[in-house]
């Protein structure tokens, strides 16, 4: 299938494009003196030309729809085109078409500047064999799907959202499939020719290969002391892989399915004191165990990728750690529950078990955990200490005793990049 040729087009194909797109065209409206667009008129920005949206959207002559598109591109290339979503499952798709030898490529209205930058940005650049985009204010998609395919192409197949991109393949002569998650309706792609819809990005994959085995996902847990700030960077995170495109499915332990939550209630209740700590760390292996066959293994199956709160990092730190039963110890309660099951890349918040300790307590009631002395937290923090030092090249060790905004950016620029060179 090294032949076989398969044309995007970004905006509404490839990323969810309408906060940027709708920030620059509210921003070039009010520098020429219009009125605020509405959310109807905005919604219909994505896809045409920008000359074409402004004169026949906003009633603007071609000279003025020129001057706008200066506005526009203004605030467009420094803030607006990181405004931006890779459609989640769009990376999948992009992942299973090379691996079954297509040669992809880009086909937008867009000019080149703002595009590679975007394609670069989101880490999306490495798929694509070719990237044409409009010039001198020509974006005719037939002659942009004319330059991006050689002369001894085999089949092509043309993807998009609107009625341009599905006008534009059956002028050129290739096939077309358009896609209803972006920002044209069935009806309005099958009018202009659509050959194939595709519902959802994993569509594409069952229109154009279905066949293709689909590249397996990630696993990816976080870890840290109650306090450490772990809720608010679980948040964060989740909307940052939603943004680049992966397809996040969120989970946690104790718990993350039927039965592990039912064994979560048991553990966190204040009145089990109690509760040995070989019962504790038997209990949190069986929670385990049900959550890595039930939930964990067929997300990361399915190419999605796993966001856990704690695994069984959490379980040899608290109760190899704090009860003292031994690191080595728990890890063998844990292994058949694991059955070699552990993540792609654990993330540990670093901070000092006083000071997460402190934050804890000052903003809620504490669990039955969380309840123990002083001492029990501080052995915790060494216990993970030594799986870091166990494990180094697994964990990514981030200072959380920075602002919440440093937090989320170191993780960002350290998690990011081995996501996606693990897409390789």
């Amino acid at each position: 299938m090294s032949n076989t040729w398969v044309l995007f087009d970004l905006d509404g194909t490839l990323t969810r494009s309408e906060e940027g797109i709708w920030n620059c065209a509210k921003y070039a409206a009010a520098k020429m003196g219009y009125p605020e667009p509405d959310a109807a008129t905005l919604r219909k920005f994505i896809g045409p030309p920008l000359s074409w949206s402004f004169q026949n959207l906003l009633g603007m002559t071609p000279e003025e729809a020129a001057r706008a598109q200066k506005y526009y591109r203004e605030r467009y290339t420094t803030a607006g085109m990181y405004e931006n979503r890779v459609y989640p499952g769009i990376r999948r798709v992009l992942r299973t078409l090379r691996s079954q030898g297509m040669q992809l490529g880009v086909v937008t209205g867009k000019p080149a500047y703002p595009t590679s930058k975007i394609l670069e940005y989101f880490g999306l650049s490495r798929w694509f064999s070719t990237v044409v985009c409009a010039t001198d204010g020509h974006a005719e998609k037939e002659a942009l799907i004319a330059r991006a395919l050689p002369e001894d192409h085999g089949e092509v197949w043309m993807v998009g959202d609107r009625c341009f991109d599905m006008d534009g393949g059956v002028k050129a002569g290739v096939h077309t499939l358009g896609v209803l998650y972006g920002y044209g309706s069935e009806e309005e792609l099958r009018e202009a020719g659509a050959e194939k819809i595709a519902r959802t990005p994993r569509d594409i994959l069952s229109q154009l290969c279905p066949q293709a085995q689909g590249s397996r996902g990630f696993f990816v847990s976080m870890e840290g002391l109650d306090g450490s700030g772990k809720g608010t960077q679980l948040e964060l995170l989740a909307d940052l892989l939603d943004r680049f495109g992966f397809e996040v499915q969120r989970s946690r332990e104790p718990g993350g399915s039927p039965i592990g939550e039912k064994i979560r209630d048991v553990l966190l209740d204040p009145a089990n004191r109690e509760m040995t700590a070989e019962t504790e760390a038997m209990l949190y292996a069986a929670s385990r165990a049900q959550h890595v066959r039930e939930v964990i293994r067929p997300a990361v199956a399915e190419g999605r990728l796993l966001l856990c709160d704690r695994f069984a990092d959490s379980s040899i730190a608290y109760q190899g750690g704090g009860r003292e039963l031994g690191v080595d110890a728990v890890l063998d309660i844990n292994r058949p529950a694991i059955d070699g099951t552990w993540p792609d890349v654990t993330i540990y918040l670093d901070i000092d078990h006083r000071r997460a300790l402190a934050r804890r307590v000052a903003a809620s009631e504490p669990d039955r955990m969380e309840q123990e002395a002083e001492s029990f937290h501080a052995r915790v923090e060494a216990a993970y200490h030594e799986l870091i030092s166990r494990d180094p090249e697994r964990f990514v060790t981030v200072n959380a005793e920075q602002s919440r905004e440093e937090i989320a950016e170191e993780i960002r620029r350290r998690v990011l990049p081995r996501l996606m060179e693990a897409e390789n």
